[in-house]
């Protein structure tokens, strides 16, 4: 963990690419993209099973670690239509059972949008970008909104550094700029992309259980 303060807030990031506000009891989880591999296989194509549980299972496990008493995620909680198979949201409703006390809100985002909104059952308070919170703006596109540091997703940065004997390693970041901050994605089948660096930004590598701060350009 490594902490760093946004928009007068207080802003811990996990190596298990999320971010927690101590000062609110917050989790926020960015991309989870629940059904995902689900609607690739709908599609006829093959890949893996068991991400959806892993996703959730990881949620917990922060959930518990930290105390949190609430999880807001970033937009793209389901992935498509397609998530609202009955083996998806049978997997997410006994989670939620698990965690029958914590408060879920979803700020929508562009998959959403195509999902719909989680089933009233599961409990998520749904709304549209920006959700404020004190000093910070909670969305998923990342997009500057006055008076607040925004803090999104959307994009699944990622970062390219040099390895051993010439190899080349990508990994999750945490990529801050002036006015925005995007969280890596968090779902367990999500791909990457570069993150577009300004000068001043403030990059935080998440590799071997940890997060770095990577020098400046």
């Amino acid at each position: 963990m490594l902490s760093v303060e946004f928009g007068g807030e207080r802003l811990v990031l996990l190596a298990d690419k999320a971010a927690f506000l101590p000062d609110h009891a917050t989790l926020l989880v960015a991309d989870a993209h629940v059904g995902k591999a689900v609607s690739f296989r709908r599609l006829g194509v093959p890949v893996p099973r068991g991400t959806t549980t892993g996703t959730l299972e990881r949620i917990g496990a922060l959930v518990e670690r930290l105390g949190a008493r609430r999880v807001v995620f970033l937009g793209d909680f389901l992935h498509s239509s397609r998530a609202h198979a009955p083996s998806t949201l049978g997997a997410v409703a006994r989670w939620r059972q698990r965690h029958a006390a914590l408060d879920l809100v979803l700020v929508r985002g562009n998959h959403d949008d195509r999902a719909g909104d989680p089933p009233a059952a599961l409990r998520f308070t749904v709304v549209d970008e920006p959700l404020r919170l004190a000093g910070l703006a909670l969305c998923h596109h990342p997009q500057p909104v006055d008076g607040a540091y925004a803090l999104a997703g959307h994009l699944h940065p990622c970062v390219t550094l040099p390895g051993r004997a010439g190899e080349r390693l990508r990994l999750p970041c945490f990529h801050f700029g002036q006015r925005v901050g995007v969280l890596p994605a968090f779902g367990e089948f999500t791909g990457m992309h570069p993150a577009d660096l300004g000068a001043d930004d403030r990059v935080f590598a998440v590799a071997d259980e940890c997060v770095i701060e990577l020098p400046r350009r």
